[in-house]
């Protein structure tokens, strides 16, 4: 069956060719302006060049390749997704958004075909945020949200981030230059492993997202008191790690509580200098991630997680500090758009599922300057993503790119 196959098996083996490109040996792990990153767009760049593009890195290092369009001055369809990963990563998330649009352009320019509008495939230097924790700066700068204050954050080495793209051979200053015109953008639709078990549990090759969810994110702060394990009687301690093992609780609680619009997250807790066995904790950080496809609901959550915490705080004799690191709002997939993947899926003979998206996506950035679109493709075992467990199938990678191309074949 296999063999049959269009685009899928070629799509996996590129897959194989990036995710070798590790900066952690025995995993996949490629973080922005890293010599990883580097060779991975190289590769890119000559895929886009063998399928008829004009291709490049821009002055943040994102590579971008262009394939005209047979009408002059047409607005253009922008596609694509990030090239960077986390640590310890799978081989497909952010990578199909770009190999597989690139394999739609390769069979236009094989058959010798243009499109009336351009084609745009951009592959995103940084999505996931790894190295300088702030993320989608690759997106953000081709919408005109890229603040110039981010290039003085620093990684975990010191280095600030404008040297660290001047090295890479990128521009701080031109950096704005990249800001699109609206009146040159059809759209931008994005191809994404569904990083979730929706269409797997559910039979479905692939799905039309209908919104992205939108995201809180805060690092808690707590200061109690430290204390002998031993001595210090427990009506009369002030345990920071326990306050925070209540507050945790109670983002599970709350967010389990609505009726499935919320979901939250506590990714990271750690206890000051690692803490001991026999030593009251006496300060910890954590981390708390609300998310909803519903704004109101989403701020509405927090404001109440929070108040909730600083009450736990109070009546354990605890400080705190509640620090905002992100807001970003929900992004709504455009009706027009969703309706026209609707009937690509439909004309592949297959049924279509909606669904919304959980996960951030380098799409929601565009959402205000051009209409959004996006397609989910079904990942094995039980939807697993962010991990080496990820896995895509040659069969559904080839049904997910059909489908793009007819997507973009009725936009003409």
């Amino acid at each position: 069956m296999t063999a049959a196959l269009r685009f899928g098996p070629r799509i996996l083996e590129r897959a194989e060719t990036l995710g070798a490109i590790t900066e952690r040996p025995g995993m996949v792990a490629r973080s922005y302006l890293t010599p990883q990153h580097r060779e991975a767009g190289d590769h890119i760049r000559a895929w886009m060049r063998e399928a008829g593009m004009e291709a490049d890195y821009d002055a943040l290092g994102n590579v971008v390749g262009r394939y005209p369009g047979s009408r002059p001055g047409a607005p253009a369809i922008l596609t694509g997704s990030h090239m960077d990963s986390v640590i310890d990563a799978g081989k497909y998330d952010g990578l199909f958004g770009i190999l597989a649009p690139i394999a739609c352009v390769e069979e236009l320019h094989r058959a010798g075909r243009r499109l009336p509008f351009p084609i745009e495939v951009i592959a995103f230097g940084d999505e996931e945020g790894v190295r300088f924790g702030t993320s989608m700066m690759g997106s953000k700068a081709l919408t005109g949200k890229l603040d110039a204050s981010t290039f003085a954050i620093r990684d975990a080495a010191g280095v600030p981030l404008g040297d660290a793209l001047r090295a890479f051979g990128g521009d701080p200053e031109a950096v704005p230059s990249l800001k699109r015109d609206p009146k040159h953008v059809r759209v931008f639709v994005e191809t994404h492993i569904e990083q979730g078990p929706v269409l797997l549990d559910e039979g479905f090759a692939v799905g039309v997202v209908t919104a992205i969810a939108g995201s809180t994110r805060v690092r808690v702060a707590l200061r109690g008191e430290e204390g002998h394990a031993g001595t210090v009687p427990m009506a009369l301690r002030h345990d920071a790690l326990t306050a925070a093992a209540e507050m945790v609780l109670e983002v599970e609680r709350h967010c389990r509580a609505s009726a499935g619009r919320l979901v939250g997250t506590v990714g990271k807790l750690a206890v000051a200098a690692g803490g001991a066995i026999n030593v009251i904790p006496g300060r910890v950080e954590f981390t708390i991630d609300v998310r909803s496809g519903d704004d109101a609901a989403r701020r509405a959550a927090a404001g109440a997680i929070e108040a909730t915490c600083r009450a736990i705080a109070g009546a354990r004799g605890v400080a705190i500090e509640w620090n905002l690191l992100q807001e970003m709002a929900a992004a709504q997939c455009d009706a027009a758009e969703r309706a026209a993947l609707a009937r690509a899926i439909e004309a592949h003979g297959l049924p279509v599922r909606h669904l919304p998206s959980g996960a951030g996506h380098d799409t929601m950035q565009f959402a205000g300057l051009a209409p959004i679109a996006m397609m989910f493709v079904r990942c094995g075992n039980g939807g697993v993503s962010h991990s080496p467990r990820e896995t895509l199938s040659a069969e559904d990678a080839d049904i997910a790119t059909e489908v793009l191309l007819r997507y973009l074949e009725e936009l003409a």
